[in-house]
């Protein structure tokens, strides 16, 4: 699921804990990002991977193309609304589409974590789910309160696995999933975002015992978007790692034949986006996951 934007542009009540945002070179910031929008969608649809689109409908929501961060699908279980930290992201939840998925994906469950006093929990920027094993791996930062974690996971029982995860200025990173992102095979990761160096052996070890082979990035590769991307299937069962084209260059020859023993790279150009909003692929994708009968 992905929300066409309507008003894309830098957002400053974000920009204090999201160093990878850039204010725009020009005023067209806004339009450019609807093109970038609709090449990835037609990108998409070429490779027959279903995808549904909201078109915004409210102005003034400079995010909004992010819509992974309000509401996650817990597949079999429930749809999950998630508090976010500022007042304009916020204004991003929408109860048509919270309706959509509900009808959709038949799930009786909506579990609305804004009424969960103050505590943020940005979704899938905050949680990076490996729904086989039952996992939610997340970093604390302004954006992800880990006792709002697990409450989410006591009531799907799923293990938290937590940790902290910083920049090269010791700044802690936003969003897990600039870092990390989990397919059917491997993980990409920077664990040497990670300062702690029995953390960083513990998250090593417990993603390899979930059946995952380590993709590690630099910070390099990481600012490039490097770990900020997911694996979709299209309708015919085939895999595909959706990223920006940014962070296919950034990837060494080895790393890409690594991802590319299960799932074929679909690199996508969103320059502007990435720059102005400080987010990529991963952000835009709210995971569906419909099990065919």
């Amino acid at each position: 699921m992905m929300v066409r934007p309507k008003s894309f542009g830098f957002n400053p009540e974000t920009a204090m804990s999201n160093s990878f945002q850039n204010k725009g070179d020009s005023e067209d910031v806004s339009v450019v990002a609807q093109k970038e929008f609709d090449e990835m969608v037609a990108l998409f649809e070429s490779e027959k991977i279903n995808t549904k689109v909201f078109e915004d409908i409210e102005m003034n929501l400079p995010d909004s193309v992010f819509p992974n961060n309000w509401i996650s699908h817990i597949p079999g279980q429930a749809i999950v609304v998630y508090p976010m930290l500022t007042e304009n992201r916020k204004r991003e939840v929408r109860a048509d589409v919270i309706e959509y998925l509900v009808h959709l994906l038949n799930e009786s469950s909506i579990i609305d974590l804004r009424t969960e006093s103050d505590l943020i929990l940005e979704g899938t920027g905050s949680i990076i789910f490996d729904h086989e094993s039952r996992t939610a791996f997340a970093c604390v930062s302004p954006r992800t309160d880990l006792s709002l974690l697990k409450l989410l996971c006591d009531q799907i029982d799923y293990k938290t696995i937590t940790f902290e995860s910083v920049d090269l200025q010791g700044k802690q990173i936003y969003h897990t999933n600039v870092m990390l992102s989990i397919a059917d095979k491997f993980a990409v990761i920077c664990l040497e975002s990670i300062p702690d160096f029995i953390e960083r052996s513990m998250i090593k070890k417990s993603l390899e015992s979930i059946g995952k082979e380590i993709v590690d990035i630099s910070y390099a590769q990481m600012k490039a978007f490097g770990a900020n991307a997911l694996e979709v299937l299209n309708v015919e069962g085939e895999s595909y790692y959706a990223m920006s084209k940014t962070a296919f260059k950034a990837l060494e020859k080895e790393q890409i034949e690594l991802i590319e023993k299960s799932s074929k790279i679909l690199p996508v150009q969103i320059d502007n986006i990435e720059r102005v909003g400080g987010g990529s692929v991963r952000c835009m994708m709210a995971g569906i996951f419909n099990y065919p009968k």
